[in-house]
């Protein structure tokens, strides 16, 4: 009785060893994680273009005008041509800043600087050349204005410069539209010497315009 127990137990033990098993094999293997998708590089930034500098125009100062409002009637490189009526007279005038400015001793303070070459139909006036200066000129001094190779001498009053020999204008308007650049030095009133360069980009497109504006 006791063998038969025995032998009846170790049966059912191998047959549950056996069914385990089998039911282990069975199961379906566990599936393998899907490999993660690398992500794409980002694109590469565009290079960077840097912007072309575009001459703007430049604001005329109003003693110019007579406090008439100029009106533009082009911008050519580093000059403006204008046109305004003060007092019902007709004017127009190209203008422009220095492109640089220097001092002795360095960094002192000033008005802005300007060129200008006015035509003033009423007064017979065509193409004159006077430089306002951005501050008070020493009284007496002369200043000269460097153009082509050649040097004008410019007599003086508060702040403004104008040709000394009035037969000279001609011809250094006409070196003005050939060159690259003028150079204008003077002395304020408190001894700063003062050095300004102003580039002729454009200068002769906008006398050009003034004189088809501006006609006598």
């Amino acid at each position: 009785m006791w063998r038969v127990l025995v032998a009846l137990m170790t049966g059912l033990a191998v047959c549950g060893f056996v069914d385990l098993a089998q039911a282990q094999t069975a199961q379906p293997a566990p599936k393998a994680a899907p490999k993660a998708t690398p992500a794409a590089p980002a694109p590469a930034p565009a290079p960077k273009t840097a912007a072309k500098p575009e001459s703007k125009p430049v604001a005329p100062p109003a003693a110019m005008t007579g406090g008439a409002e100029p009106t533009l009637i082009g911008q050519f490189g580093t000059w403006g041509a204008y046109a305004a009526t003060p007092n019902g007279k007709k004017v127009c005038f190209a203008l422009a800043k220095p492109s640089s400015s220097k001092t002795n001793p360095p960094n002192r303070p000033r008005d802005p600087a300007y060129a200008f070459v006015s035509t003033r139909p009423t007064e017979k006036v065509a193409n004159e050349v006077s430089i306002m200066i951005g501050y008070a000129l020493k009284p007496g001094s002369e200043s000269t204005l460097e153009v082509g190779g050649g040097s004008y001498a410019m007599y003086t009053q508060g702040d403004g410069l104008w040709i000394k020999n009035a037969a000279e204008e001609e011809r250094m308007v006409e070196a003005m539209r050939k060159s690259a650049d003028l150079v204008v030095k003077g002395v304020s009133a408190k001894g700063t010497e003062t050095t300004d360069t102003f580039s002729l980009k454009g200068l002769a497109q906008a006398l050009d315009r003034i004189a088809q504006d501006c006609k006598r």
